[in-house]
């Protein structure tokens, strides 16, 4: 916070009550330096909170997300045939089971993560799915990978919203967008380099199928990456270590104008409860929800369809290259668009959103002899990514009260794990290489996300205005008291 009005911001607090209030009071009460700063001192110390952080984030989402879409590339190296998967609709079961261990798995995970030490939560999680997923050679049929996709999505489902409250109680509102996008591009910058992974893993001529290979070095790496999270995860700015007394005191005082706190480790019922009676969180539910039916030809049959256009397995690695590079690359454009135009955020989800209805249409419409413009549709039907990492950055912004932002993020993600259970079922065995009936529901859902996004912004633009008619103008002067919501807090203004 710039100077001029740095000490409205961080005046006394005599009373530090961390039931009621946010553990940020600690940290504010304690210092007895100087209570303002400059807008460069502010800089110095985000772009040390980057530097430490988002590398950190970075590599976990991209080691989660080729870990989840590694069923996809095997299914061109033998793990169809050798678990009986091509027998009715097995294989999109397979695919889909995993989101229902994530479903399952993702609200015990952010309640952990409240209660204890959020970088140990995260450390032992990914261990665990580290381990789960290099047995993944050791299923002997279908039903074992089943339990296996289904433990693996239990595993991984804390890892996001964990993410979204670390990234919460770091940056303020405006700064959220894009480091959200920033982890969350690697979904798609990752979809280039594994791609070549496995293509050199497929060349292996061992005793064992190329697929158990693929899983064993996957595994491996994320079991190695789950220990060092232990030791380099920087939780919040209360607990982090690296950061001198001036310098912590900036990093949690600054975060006063987001309303919503820094960390609180009770959970408050009311607040559960608030949530679930609030419509703004029922839209951005069921926005994930129909958002994320375009994920499983992007994340389960990719590889399959671009292998029915007549190109070898090994190729068809390969030629998705493209897909990911554009999917990451398009994520950081739109973060940071929402980042430089904060009032714009929910229109730039409805226009990712057509981008998605586009390139379905093409999927479902054009003949299979049109290559280049089905590889292109393919290409580009990732937009749902971009809108989707907007998203979390436009919700998370939107919520005050460290349970209600903590059940938020866990609510959004299992919105969007039903999407993503539900949209492989649509893509039947039947229906291939076309998928008609699965391109022409994406299309639909699609449809339905641009507009709840629509929806959602109108909702927030007249509850906003509502307060400004009320007389109540936004302030930030209970920032840090709890037990106070974005509903109950009048001085709170939504993102739009």
């Amino acid at each position: 916070m710039h100077s001029e009005n740095a000490e409205v911001e961080s005046g006394p607090i005599h009373k530090i009550d961390t039931l009621h209030g946010d553990e940020a009071v600690r940290v504010i009460a304690a210092y007895e330096g100087e209570q303002t700063w400059t807008q460069e001192e502010e800089k110095k110390l985000r772009n040390k909170i980057d530097l430490w952080l988002l590398p950190v984030l970075c590599i976990t989402y991209a080691l989660l997300y080729a870990d989840k879409v590694l069923l996809g590339q095997t299914a061109l190296f033998g793990i169809l045939s050798d678990l009986g998967l091509k027998t009715g609709n097995r294989y999109s079961m397979a695919s889909s089971i995993f989101y229902l261990g994530f479903i399952l798995g993702a609200y015990p995970a952010i309640v952990l993560a409240q209660r204890f030490p959020i970088e140990r939560v995260a450390s032992l999680v990914i261990i665990v799915w580290g381990i789960t997923l290099i047995l993944t050679p050791a299923c002997q049929d279908f039903r074992g990978l089943y339990a296996q996709r289904f433990f693996l999505g239990f595993t991984e489902a804390g890892i996001s919203p964990m993410f979204m409250m670390i990234v919460g109680g770091w940056y303020k509102k405006d700064e959220q967008s894009l480091r959200m996008g920033a982890w969350y591009s690697c979904t798609g910058y990752v979809s280039v380099v594994s791609p070549l992974v496995n293509w050199g893993l497929g060349h292996i001529h061992g005793s064992l199928a190329p697929w158990n290979y693929m899983y064993f070095f996957a595994g491996g790496m994320t079991i190695i990456w789950g220990a060092l999270i232990y030791f380099i995860l920087p939780p919040d700015p209360i607990r982090a270590k690296g950061f001198d007394e001036r310098q912590r005191f900036i990093a949690v005082s600054r975060m006063r104008t987001n309303n919503s706190g820094v960390r609180n480790t009770h959970f408050k019922k009311a607040q559960a409860i608030e949530l679930l009676t609030d419509i703004k969180f029922w839209l951005m539910f069921f926005f994930a929800f129909t958002s994320m039916f375009a994920n499983g030809p992007i994340s389960t049959f990719q590889a399959i369809i671009i292998d029915g256009l007549g190109f070898s397995g090994l190729d068809s690695l390969l030629i998705m290259m493209p897909s990911g590079a554009y999917a990451g690359t398009m994520m950081l454009i739109t973060t940071y668009l929402a980042y430089k135009y904060p009032g714009w955020r929910s229109y730039i989800i409805f226009l990712c959103q057509l981008g998605t209805i586009t390139a379905s249409l093409l999927l479902w419409l054009l003949p299979r002899s049109a290559v280049g413009g089905l590889l292109f549709a393919l290409y580009i039907l990732p937009t749902t990514g971009s809108a989707y990492a907007v998203s979390m950055g436009l919700f998370l912004a939107n919520n005050a009260g460290y349970t209600k932002r903590s059940l938020t993020s866990s609510g959004l993600y299992i919105g969007y794990a039903l999407g993503n259970f539900a949209g492989p079922q649509v893509f039947r065995s039947q229906d291939a290489p076309k998928y008609s009936l699965g391109f022409a529901v994406v299309v639909a859902t699609a449809a339905v996300a641009a507009v709840i996004a629509l929806i959602y912004r109108l909702v927030c633009a007249r509850e906003n205005r509502r307060r400004d008619e009320s007389g109540t103008s936004e302030g930030f002067e209970h920032a840090y008291e709890d037990d106070l919501t974005d509903k109950m807090n009048l001085q709170f203004r939504y993102v739009l």
